[in-house]
């Protein structure tokens, strides 16, 4: 493949020739509002010409496809050819080729989790020198995202083994334009102002909130987000770190009022749909559809960014749903935390390509070209929103830019047993009718007992 230097007419011939013609680079360089500026700089700063990189990850089908597109611009800009391969069963393979010494030169994880326990292994190898501090400089809550790619080494030395790619949001509630014009309610702008809303629309007859926990043998999940949410509210950043590692026990009066707090909205018989006696047995599918019932069955829903896809077919995001950010509290002065999860990049099998290819995932254009494609969030400051496959996308990019802090989804970084286990019942005991103290400490006790 001959090195592309896009910056010169003969890259934008080529572009916008037979590579575009056959679909492999969908957009024309030198158009549209992408950085094209950054991904000239990789093209000045690299000739890969007969250099191969290997990636692996979760991402398959279409996803797959619109990876491929990102890479295949890194591909024309540098000669290098470099080959994704994605998995539904990544985390058995991952630890598998690199324990047999066969591993890709970039592994995409999905959670923290995971890279961090090959790093301690010694499987993963650091980010180039720099890489912590650029974080920090062009990610909006860059501190945040270092501190979540950040492990141990083999030797107990922390060091950024990981740098963050694509995000998902979860602090978010889901609401009705026509309803809320309708009834002449405001978006509420800090958590004071939610509840003061909740109180409003119970005084005028209705219900506030839709709740739903079902979810098979899964049962009780959402509620752990809202937790989350709710522990990024009323604590620290460093507080909630300290509960996810457990340094701060689960049954500590901090948690117990993020628990409560909770309870605060779920176990109010006039706030949510059906009483809070249906809350556990709503399945959490169901539960967005009483936004959209005439009257309205309920007002709001907190949720993360997948859950339009569980709306009534037709519904039109920006008229019959939208979302605004589940606000802080302004009388406690923790900024704007957000809830979320996301992937990273690991270093499985080092070369000088793979760190070119990591400076690609550094550039504007390399989370742009995602973006444009739709399914993509990114923490990167120096994007340009307007790149958004669609508004609303482009709207939970700007929560995620304004964000002070970031915070990965705690039940997926806790032990299973607990994360994806006693946390989940835990909850459905809670707003079944046990107090939050009796489950908090019902959850340590577990979290005792596999230590």
């Amino acid at each position: 493949m001959m090195k592309t230097l896009l910056g010169t007419a003969a890259a934008a011939a080529l572009v916008a020739g037979g590579a575009h013609a056959a679909g492999h680079l969908p957009f024309n360089e030198g158009e549209g509002a992408f950085n094209w500026d950054s991904l000239a700089a990789i093209a000045d700063a690299y000739n890969l010409e007969g250099e191969t990189i290997t990636m692996t990850g979760p991402w398959t089908g279409v996803e797959k496809e619109k990876v491929d597109i990102v890479l295949n611009y890194f591909e024309e800009a540098t000669g290098a050819t470099v080959n994704y391969s994605g998995s539904d069963s990544f985390e058995q393979d991952i630890v598998i080729s690199a324990r047999s010494g066969s591993a890709p030169n970039i592994a995409v994880f999905p959670q923290p989790g995971l890279a961090a326990d090959l790093a301690k292994q010694g499987f993963l190898t650091p980010m180039p020198e720099g890489t912590a501090d650029w974080v920090k400089d062009n990610f909006a809550a860059g501190s945040s995202w270092v501190d979540l790619g950040t492990y141990a080494d083999p030797d107990g030395n922390d060091q950024l083994y990981g740098m963050f790619y694509r995000v998902d949001l979860k602090s978010l509630v889901w609401y009705s334009p026509t309803a809320f014009d309708e009834a002449g309610y405001d978006i509420p702008e800090t958590m004071e102002e939610l509840k003061e809303l909740t109180d409003q629309i119970v005084e005028d007859g209705g219900t506030p909130w839709c709740i739903g926990l079902g979810s098979g043998a899964a049962t009780g999940w959402p509620a752990t987000d809202w937790v989350e949410d709710l522990m990024l509210r009323t604590q620290e950043p460093a507080v909630y770190d300290q509960w996810v590692s457990n340094e701060m026990k689960f049954d500590d009066p901090k948690v117990v009022e993020a628990i409560e707090e909770f309870g605060y909205f779920a176990k109010n018989d006039t706030y949510v749909q059906g009483g809070a006696q249906a809350v556990a047995t709503t399945d959490f599918r169901d539960s967005p559809n009483g936004l959209f019932a005439i009257p309205p069955e309920c007002y709001m829903h907190r949720q993360a960014s997948f859950i339009p896809a569980f709306f009534p077919e037709g519904t039109a995001m920006g008229d019959d749903a939208d979302f605004f950010y589940f606000p802080a509290y302004e009388g406690k002065d923790l900024g704007k935390p957000v809830l979320g999860a996301g992937t990273l990049f690991g270093i499985t099998n080092p070369s000088d390509a793979t760190n070119a290819l990591i400076e690609y995932f550094k550039t504007p254009i390399a989370h742009e070209l995602w973006m444009a494609q739709g399914g993509f969030l990114t923490a990167h400051a120096g994007v340009n929103l307007d790149n958004y496959a669609d508004e609303s996308s482009k709207a939970q990019g700007e929560i995620l830019q304004n964000a002070s802090t970031f915070r990965f989804d705690a039940s997926d970084l806790m032990p299973s047993e607990i994360g994806a286990g006693a946390f989940w019942t835990g909850m459905v005991d809670y707003v079944t009718g046990a107090s939050a103290g009796d489950v908090a400490t019902a959850i340590q006790e577990r979290w005792d007992s596999i230590q």
